[in-house]
């Protein structure tokens, strides 16, 4: 056949894998379930790892000119106190760039520019993957058949294809965490670009973007399910003692821009992030809660490592041999210390496991504090080029 390739997922990590394949001469049809691209979601941070991923995509200019640095701000108590301060200048030092803030809807555009109409298939659910005797995978999307030489599963933390693969895993677990979140509705006055704040059980954060609007999120521990029939005035009641600007993002905000979704998580890791010619990526193959904001960058990654793996390797097995070998301990890392972040942070609840949080953070160096940020930034792509 050729090099052919379904990607089944048009979000972040779908669409980058998409470019990534068509830059190294593959043909690739995205097939995504959803009716259109609404460009659904709130806001987004990403490191340098993703950056540079997104670099090598060839589009990471223009995600930086509509990006916003965040230089100025860190992690504080309700009362206002700081725990930590941002040094977006030392990290830019260290890795060549700060963490950057952009819509998540801006994002989506600029992955799809690159990519031709046709290549997109919307309003496609792929309902059966299955791979044939003489090497290529088909793809069933309603009364079409796709088949080709590789799929990218990237169907997000519920995939499907997953299922297909591995029956026997137990698949996506609640993490104990819902958040809501939303944009500002106009421009905010913020004297910080980033901000968390750490309660019991609670956190609050903001991102502001380069139009001076203002991403904010809040994650609460609550049973699974739990819904609000005004969320804004729930989070009003809840956070009223909080400090500024947090009242003052809500009251910006309006009620039907509010997100809310269970945090989950694939607490079991997957044994493979391949099979056969089916390659796993993003939250299909290592869904993570966001403590760390790492989970769209480590779905840029994986799109940038398949197809360097596929440029270089000499057939398509042993491409996903690789790629396998090279994100799936790495991601899979990421996503455990994801998980202790937060049980560390927002999610610790208990007045004296707070307080003793609160206190190391305060004497925590900020060089030490910069050198695990690294860990997890300090990535470096293979070239495509």
């Amino acid at each position: 056949m050729g090099n052919t390739a379904v990607v089944v997922g048009g979000g972040i990590g779908g669409l980058a894998a998409a470019i990534g394949l068509r830059r190294i001469g593959w043909e690739v049809t995205v097939v995504e379930r959803a009716p259109a691209l609404d460009d659904a979601g709130a806001g987004i941070s990403l490191a340098a790892n993703g950056l540079r991923a997104l670099d090598e995509l060839g589009v990471g200019e223009a995600v930086r000119e509509a990006s916003r640095g965040q230089y100025s701000g860190g992690t504080r108590t309700p009362e206002g106190g700081w725990l930590t301060r941002m040094d977006g200048a030392a990290l830019e030092k260290a890795v060549g760039t700060p963490i950057m803030g952009i819509p998540r809807a801006t994002l989506h555009r600029l992955l799809r520019e690159p990519l031709p109409a046709e290549a997109l298939a919307i309003g496609s659910a792929a309902g059966s993957v299955q791979q044939t005797d003489h090497g290529t995978v088909r793809v069933g999307c309603a009364d079409t058949v796709l088949e080709a030489d590789l799929v990218v599963a990237a169907d997000g933390i519920g995939s499907r294809v997953r299922s297909l693969l591995f029956p026997a895993h137990p698949g996506p677990v609640y993490s104990g965490s819902t958040v809501l979140r939303a944009i500002t509705e106009q421009a905010m006055e913020l004297r910080t670009d980033f901000e968390l704040t750490w309660g019991r059980g609670a956190e609050f954060g903001h991102i502001a973007f380069q139009d001076g609007r203002a991403e904010w999120h809040a994650v609460l521990n609550l049973p699974a399910g739990t819904r609000f029939a005004d969320p804004l005035a729930e989070l009003r009641r809840r956070l009223r003692n909080w400090h500024d600007p947090i009242p003052a993002l809500l009251d910006a905000t309006r009620p039907a821009d509010v997100l809310h979704h269970d945090v989950d998580e694939l607490g079991t890791p997957l044994p493979s992030y391949t099979l056969g010619r089916i390659a796993l990526l993003g939250d299909a193959a290592h869904a993570m809660t966001p403590h760390l904001g790492q989970g769209a960058c480590q779905a840029l990654e994986d799109a940038v490592t398949l197809a360097a793996a596929l440029a270089t390797e000499p057939g398509v097995e042993a491409a996903l041999a690789r790629y396998d070998a090279e994100r799936r301990p790495r991601s899979q890392a990421v996503a455990r210390a994801a998980r202790q972040a937060g049980r560390m942070g927002q999610q610790l609840s208990h007045p004296l496991a707070v307080a003793l949080r609160n206190t190391a953070m305060r004497l925590t160096p900020a060089r030490a504090a910069t050198r695990m940020i690294l860990r997890h930034h300090a990535w470096n792509p293979p070239q495509l080029n």
